[in-house]
């Protein structure tokens, strides 16, 4: 059977790489001190790619964007390509194509309104070859200058507080015939005091624990439970008796065996933490909240977790070069004392990582999702910790080892319902894409369909129904397997009734949410009247009501968990509707905004906010100094906060008080 190469780490060089060598960038400034100044952006395709037109038709891939933010100049007419687009019909996408190959050239010319301009330039898009598409992405800042101005200098934007969104527009844009197009819309909110940072205010309520901490806390479990797993695998188990026997037989004194053991399993511990610092350096701590809720990277953690599921199910072995293992063998033996121990676990991850591969890139992903950047280097911690004790343990306790199971068929037992596992988890990552850009192709009734079908068909692989390749004969179901194979099968059975909308809250962290289903009985759900900020504190201001704001996203784990396990709850369901105004905001919504909103961060730097998710994003970080979902504040019609923000915890009778609270000090205050 064919092998298949495939290792977390080179992956993840190889999608970062691949975006740089699709398509490289030139971006320069022309015709400076002049009064016909440009950008000219050059793009050099690589072979065997195509680099999608900007105006390439809808239902195709994603066109090219060029975007401008300029002061002291205008952009004069749209940018204009070098030379003309191939048009194709594309089979996959049922649509004509339009892409460059080779070298194109736009070039976008400018008017300067004053003798020093500045220029802000952003690409995005996507180049696709036979195998796959990358993103695009570029940027570039110019300042010039002009002799002669074209147009009286404008006027600068008025000095805005940290925490008030600049809601003036310079130059925003439009889309025009695939072009974009300088037009001529501003952008603002009813009242801008309702965005004022109100931090000082929360501070004088009681603080609740910060989600972070509980993000890094799931993230070191998760890991150390991975490590636990990794251990019962094929691949590990029967290391630890002949590793920890070396050591033994290597040193006379126990002491020293056991100090040998300890750095063995320290050296583990620390080639799986550079490991997931390695993820954090390659990307940047931004870029994991951008990974998150991305359509083109779940989509890739969807295709990477039913990779590994295959491969667990006996599909083919993911294996390293053998040159690497025998590379590592030879440093064992060129080296001596700590140096070469340190070789001898960088062996043992090398030749294991057919079995814990899977499972190490499955809790990358995970971390990646919690948008947490130091969270992929605390998940490595506590896989490598769990894998690493074994070691030190039998070192110190030599008679355990005979006490250890035999190796035999058990452990591929394990790598296939890993395998099934992988493949339930698999569906969570292509959900969040689908909700974030609204597909619709897994509704909360499919994903729950295609769950009760996983874990049906595990039920009847632990009960010896169903076979892979590498399983051995099942002639007696064990105790175990029948208990565990009862298990996944009444799973299945509990799960039917979501299919009809049932809350199942035991799964509710990675279903979607429930007003995805198109046909539900259940009547207990919470749903916000409003999904704008600015459109719910009008519609409170009105009916005289207090506004329960509920930051949350699409990918939002702890978010599902929250709706499921407090917002059924009849009385807190009966308190929102009655005496509230819940306006729910998606942080990683991808849907535009109607035009480009310049803001300012509160360390100074500017951005533009570009989707609805973005300005979520900005008005929960500029205004209550939060960036952890989920963030639930109660304001008044000012926008001044009534009780403590509550962030993730299914505490049902603290969720009471903390609506109580807010409701209390809202009829008290001055109208």
């Amino acid at each position: 059977m064919k092998k298949c190469l495939l290792t977390l780490t080179l992956l993840i060089v190889a999608i970062a790489a691949m975006a740089a060598d699709a398509v490289k960038w030139d971006i320069k400034l022309t015709g400076d001190n002049t009064d016909h100044p440009a950008v000219e952006i050059t793009a050099t395709v690589s072979p065997g790619y195509h680099l999608y037109a900007m105006n390439n038709p809808a239902g195709g891939s994603n066109p090219l964007e060029i975007f401008f933010d300029v002061k002291g100049c205008k952009l004069d007419g749209k940018p204009v390509p070098s030379k003309a687009y191939t048009k194709e019909y594309d089979d996959v996408f049922e649509v004509d194509q339009y892409f460059y190959t080779g070298t194109v050239k736009f070039v976008q010319k400018l008017k300067p309104t004053a003798k020093s301009f500045n220029v802000d330039v952003e690409l995005k898009g996507q180049a696709c070859d036979d195998k796959g598409c990358v993103p695009l992405f570029a940027a570039k800042k110019f300042t010039g200058t002009s002799p002669v101005a074209t147009e009286e200098a404008e006027e600068p934007a008025a000095e805005k507080d940290g925490g008030e969104i600049l809601a003036e527009m310079t130059d925003s844009l439009q889309i025009a015939d695939g072009a974009l197009m300088p037009g001529a819309m501003s952008t603002g909110v009813s009242d801008p005091n309702w965005w004022n940072n109100v931090e000082a205010e929360l501070d004088v309520f009681e603080e609740n624990p910060s989600q972070q901490e509980r993000s890094i806390l799931y993230i070191f479990i998760a890991g150390f439970i991975g490590g636990l797993i990794a251990l019962v695998t094929p691949c590990v188990w029967p290391m630890i008796p002949m590793t920890v026997s070396f050591f033994l037989k290597q040193n006379k004194s126990r002491s020293k065996s056991v100090a040998t053991a300890a750095v063995y399993g320290a050296s583990i511990i620390v080639i799986y933490v550079v490991l997931g610092l390695a993820v954090t350096a390659l990307f940047g701590a931004s870029a994991l909240n951008e990974l998150a809720t991305s359509a083109l990277f779940n989509i890739i953690f969807f295709l990477l977790l039913v990779l590994f599921a295959v491969s667990f199910l006996g599909g083919f072995e993911l294996t390293l070069p053998s040159s690497w293992t025998n590379k590592m063998d030879s440093k064992v033996d060129a080296t001596t004392g700590y140096l070469s121990i340190f070789f001898m676990a960088f062996t043992l991850v090398l030749v294991s990582f057919s079995c814990t591969g899977p499972i190490i890139g499955t809790l990358l992903v995970e971390a990646a999702a919690t948008s947490n950047f130091i969270s992929p280097a605390i998940g490595m911690f506590g896989f490598s910790l769990a894998l690493a004790l074994p070691f030190t343990l039998f070192a110190m306790f030599p008679t355990m080892l005979k006490s250890m199971p035999k190796s035999g068929g058990w452990m591929n037992t394990v790598k296939v319902v890993l395998g099934f596992l992988e493949l339930a988890l698999a569906l969570k990552f292509l959900s969040v894409a689908d909700l974030a850009y609204g597909w619709r192709i897994l509704d909360r009734e499919v994903f729950v369909s295609l769950w009760i079908v996983i874990f049906a068909l595990l039920g009847m692989y632990l009960l010896g129904k169903i076979t892979f390749p590498h399983d051995d004969k099942v002639e007696k179901t064990s105790v175990t397997r029948f208990m565990l194979g009862c298990i996944s099968l009444a799973f299945a059975v509990y799960m039917i009734p979501g299919l009809w909308g049932a809350p199942l809250k035991s799964i509710s962290a990675f279903a979607p949410p429930t007003y995805t289903q198109d046909f539900s009985l259940f009547e207990g759900d919470v749903h916000a009247q409003v999904d704008d900020f600015e459109e719910g504190m009008r519609m409170a201001k009105q009916l005289n009501k207090p506004v329960l704001i509920d930051f949350s996203g699409y990918g939002c784990v702890n978010c599902r968990k929250m709706e499921a396990a407090v917002w059924t709850d009849p009385e807190v369901k009966s308190t929102i509707d009655n005496d509230y105004i819940l306006v729910t905001l998606m942080v990683d919504e991808k849907k535009a905004l109607p035009e480009p909103i310049k803001v300012k961060e509160s360390d100074g730097t500017e951005r533009t906010l570009r989707t609805y998710g973005d300005k979520w994003s900005f008005l929960q970080r500029s205004k209550f100094g939060a960036n952890a979902q989920p963030f639930h504040v109660i304001v008044d019609n000012n926008g001044h906060p009534l009780a403590p923000a509550f962030v993730y915890k299914e505490d049902v009778p603290g969720y009471k008080n903390f609506l109580k609270q807010g409701k209390d000090n809202y009829e008290k205050a001055p109208k």
